[in-house]
């Protein structure tokens, strides 16, 4: 049986131009391989430039693999097939105020993603709007407001309302829990385990957080200089790190959560 996602030699270059004539390559990330199934969250730590957002922007179809394969249940995902992607493939940033348009309301907001991707009416865009909102704790009469009427807190909610509301199969976090505080955090982690329960979701969690990391991940995957340097449960790895560069990651992490 095929996992839910395969990603198979996965890279990414970039070409600069080193001279007015001559353009080299700089490798982001090198030739990269995991599954992960349904239910299952595969979080990725690094220092910043290790290429997680790199890796991050590869699975949701925003930028071009040099080398590798991506597998959704067995079947390839095509680059540059966007509506593929974006059915299946969803992503939630750090800052979810500047993800909401200012002008649109909540419905006009989560409803494009239906009328681009679905064939359901007025009335069954509305129900399927209100259900999603309930599903992430808000009201369905929020589907009215502006995102100026919201928290910091509230607009992360509507962002995972926006990236569930296709019924994905895998949702990317990428630091989409750093800009709350301790207690919206914890939240919004419960939610996210109770999403994942209830709709069969696997996660990718991008995170420096390694409290959010060790609650929420089941397989951890560890970045540097765009290299695979360690993976295994993440109980494991936090608990029996191997590589030099995994300690120091995660001691540094410990005293700045000392502090």
């Amino acid at each position: 049986m095929a996992s839910l996602i395969e990603v198979k030699d996965l890279s990414k270059d970039y070409k600069v131009r080193n001279h007015w004539w001559k353009k080299e390559a700089i490798t982001v990330l090198q030739p990269l391989s995991f599954k992960l199934d349904a239910n299952e969250t595969l979080a990725v730590i690094g220092n910043i430039g290790s290429g997680k957002s790199v890796l991050a922007k590869l699975l949701v179809g925003a930028a071009r693999p040099t080398t590798g394969e991506i597998y959704l249940n067995g079947q390839h995902l095509q680059t540059g097939n966007f509506k593929q992607r974006c059915q299946h493939v969803r992503m939630i940033f750090q800052d979810a105020g500047n993800t909401l348009n200012p002008s649109l309301t909540i419905k006009q907001q989560l409803e494009e993603p239906l009328l681009l991707n679905t064939r359901l009416d007025a009335q069954e865009r509305t129900v399927q709007i209100r259900e999603t909102l309930q599903k992430v704790g808000l009201l369905a009469d929020h589907m009215h407001f502006y995102p100026h009427m919201f928290s910091g807190g509230q607009k992360q909610r509507i962002s995972l309302a926006r990236a569930i509301i296709l019924q994905p199969q895998l949702v990317i976090l990428d630091e989409a829990l750093a800009a709350l505080d301790l207690s919206l955090r914890a939240q919004m982690v419960n939610l996210l385990l109770d999403l994942q329960e209830q709709m069969g979701l696997a996660y990718l969690l991008i995170s420096q957080d390694l409290d959010i990391v060790e609650h929420l991940s089941d397989k951890l995957l560890v970045l540097n200089d765009g290299k695979l340097i360690e993976s295994g449960p993440t109980d494991q790895v936090l608990k029996n790190p191997k590589h030099k560069y995994t300690k120091k990651l995660i001691m540094s992490q410990r005293k700045r959560t000392v502090k």
